[in-house]
């Protein structure tokens, strides 16, 4: 497996963002919308091409959030995703938080993996999630994603 080494910039217009490949960790276009309005949009570059997006937005004075990250299906498993987790590991503590925040689905399997591998813990689960903010089922990996695992890392460390 080759690696990818993109380049991640700040999107400065947020009607720019790459909805289709927001759309790939979050079906929800009203709230990915939501926390494109007062977060921050990153893309990483290949080139010209877009082939992955972090959103982080700030959860409180000492926590940053990661609301939303993907890359591109052909793309994924050689890096980019743990690439986007490391820059807004160093971002986040440039900027002076203490914690990062990120959610998932209990059916998202191969991102808990990468979150915990990327220092991320389980903080805790909110139940239901899912079945309460989606009009459509999800299933992954054949299992129904009900509850958001939100996972943090201490950026203290």
């Amino acid at each position: 497996m080759k690696e990818v080494t993109p380049i991640i910039e700040l999107l400065n217009n947020p009607e720019e963002a790459p909805i289709e490949l927001l759309k790939l960790a979050d079906p929800s276009v009203t709230l990915i919308n939501g926390y494109l309005k007062s977060g921050s949009c990153y893309v990483a570059l290949l080139g010209a091409e877009i082939i992955g997006t972090i959103v982080l937005s700030e959860s409180d004075s000492t926590t940053n959030e990661i609301k939303n990250i993907a890359v591109k299906e052909s793309l994924q498993r050689k890096g980019v995703g743990k690439k986007l987790l490391a820059f807004a590991d160093k971002l986040s503590r440039q900027k002076g938080y203490k914690n990062i925040l990120i959610g998932t689905g209990n059916s998202s399997i191969s991102q808990l993996l990468l979150y915990q591998k990327a220092g991320f813990e389980i903080k805790e689960v909110e139940r239901d999630f899912f079945l309460k903010n989606y009009a459509d089922p999800i299933f992954e990996n054949g299992i129904q994603c009900k509850h958001k695992i939100i996972l943090e890392k201490d950026l203290n460390t």
